[in-house]
């Protein structure tokens, strides 16, 4: 039987909001497998975020529990936890938040320089994924050089520098215009396809929903499949 890579667990998180609470999410579970991309489909404030947070370990819930590999990683200590983020997760966001004095090369080196590799080792792996995001003209551009749509590009070859088990992305291409973000989320499908990378991706462009394996939105708190809305005529 294959083991998920990630398994969430009863999560539970509320947020303070006027007086009371704000339940975001309110009992979800879900398992992402080896080498699947599913896709977390739904408007902003739906939940997407606080799910990925959690399940990247970056943000606490009020109860539940995280696995990773089979490890139940929210009741390690802060240092384990980071090793875990740095091992086995790689993350990309809505917006880039590449280093502006970094060129592309160095800013894909980065993860793998603080996770102890070689600088030639890291420079090598860096150009590699740079060309499969076909960046190869644009190793030495810093973003101020880059289009938005490099630029996020640069950032999923960032999150792909160590090699992770699994990539949570973000809205990935929220900021960027339908033609742009076509072009980055076909390469982005063709790299985790390539690296063997298990992905879960938060998105509300339906455009994006043929390129996964599976669908599901978060309702009323739970992690439920996603079903269109019937076409009317």
């Amino acid at each position: 039987m294959i083991r998920p890579v990630l398994s969430v667990r009863n999560l539970h998180r509320a947020y303070k909001s006027g007086g009371g609470m704000l339940k975001v999410l309110a009992g979800a579970d879900i398992d992402i497998f080896p080498g699947e991309m599913v896709g977390l489909i739904g408007p902003s404030g739906s939940g997407k975020s606080t799910l990925l947070h959690a399940a990247g370990l970056l943000e606490k819930p009020n109860a539940g529990e995280v696995f990773i590999n089979g490890k139940e990683c929210l009741k390690l200590s802060d240092d384990e936890r980071t090793a875990i983020r740095r091992q086995r997760i790689g993350m990309v966001y809505q917006f880039h938040h590449l280093q502006k004095e970094f060129t592309a090369e160095e800013n894909a080196m980065v993860p793998q320089m603080i996770a102890g590799q070689t600088s030639r080792a890291a420079r090598a792996e860096s150009r590699r994924l740079l060309t499969a995001m076909g960046l190869a003209e644009r190793l030495t551009h810093r973003p101020s050089q880059m289009s938005g749509g490099e630029q996020q590009r640069v950032a999923i070859a960032r999150a792909l520098a160590n090699r992770p088990q699994i990539l949570l992305a973000d809205e990935p291409t929220g900021n960027l215009d339908p033609a742009t973000s076509a072009v980055v989320f076909d390469q982005l499908y063709q790299l985790t396809r390539q690296e063997g990378v298990a992905a879960l991706v938060a998105t509300h462009n339906m455009q994006l929903a043929s390129y996964m394996d599976r669908l599901l939105t978060v309702r009323e708190g739970l992690i439920v499949p996603f079903t269109p809305a019937p076409i009317s005529y």
